[in-house]
């Protein structure tokens, strides 16, 4: 295989959540990215994170390649310019705030540069900082003229299935649900980090077998699934291990220990 496009998440995978690195782009990181791009290679990020997080991220590292945010709703160029973006349907995002109220979750209305929420709280303030917004807090987000990419119903690890199976009896398919710790995030079917890789792919004339994820959550399965090489981290959740071809040592600087392989 010929690599010629590598996608990388960022938080959990380039910024690790534990040990000497934890939360922080290690020197030998950026070492190899900076190689790779001189290599002639496409590093491109694909994460969570809402645009502006995404591209600080991307200027840390050097990096002026088309981006993916948001889980896959939106696809960016190196100038943070939206190339891509997947909105979900009002009357789903609707569906399921009502069924957040019904069941008394508090809930989140986001698209491509707001973020509204019906409380503040540890979760929601994490992740307004993630994506470098100001969060907007109000009783009924879907009043506040947001057209969204995705809705999100906040609990707990122990709520979290709950919420899934719930939201998967009332709309099937029509949704793309994702569980994290805190929030189940429900997006159009088509907002997948896959999509958005193989949508970049084709953009720029690469193939498949070309191309190598690096993940290490739930929301990165259909990017580890897509390329030609997944990897996911030692301590990726179950999923994404389940998705990749190879799981990186548990060390420090696996990633970068990696990416260097690729050279």
């Amino acid at each position: 295989m010929g690599v010629k496009l590598i996608a990388l998440d960022i938080d959990g995978t380039l910024l690790p959540y534990e040990g000497p690195y934890k939360g922080e782009l290690s020197p030998r990181l950026r070492s190899a990215v900076r190689a790779l791009v001189e290599d002639g290679h496409t590093v491109v990020l694909a994460s969570g994170r809402m645009r502006a997080g995404v591209m600080s991220i991307a200027r840390e590292l050097g990096l002026d390649t088309p981006f993916v945010a948001q889980e896959g709703c939106l696809i960016a160029d190196g100038n943070g310019e939206i190339t891509r973006e997947i909105k979900l349907e009002r009357r789903l995002a609707l569906a399921v705030s009502d069924y957040a109220r019904e069941a008394g979750y508090d809930y989140e209305w986001f698209n491509s540069d707001r973020y509204a929420v019906t409380a503040e709280s540890p979760a929601t303030q994490y992740y307004a900082e993630l994506g470098e917004v100001t969060p907007e807090y109000h009783p009924h987000p879907e009043s506040l003229g947001i057209e969204p990419s995705g809705v999100g119903v906040l609990g707990d690890r122990d709520s979290s299935s709950a919420v899934h199976r719930a939201l998967e009896e009332l709309h099937g398919d029509a949704l793309h649900l994702l569980d994290f710790p805190f929030v189940t995030v429900a997006l159009a079917p088509e907002a997948t980090k896959g999509n958005a890789l193989s949508l970049i792919a084709g953009d720029l004339g690469i193939a498949r077998r070309d191309t190598v994820a690096i993940g290490d959550s739930v929301n990165d399965v259909s990017m580890l699934a897509w390329a030609g090489l997944g990897l996911a981290t030692a301590k990726a959740d179950r999923r994404a291990h389940a998705a990749a071809n190879e799981s990186l040592p548990d060390e420090v600087d696996a990633v970068a220990k990696a990416l260097e392989a690729l050279l």
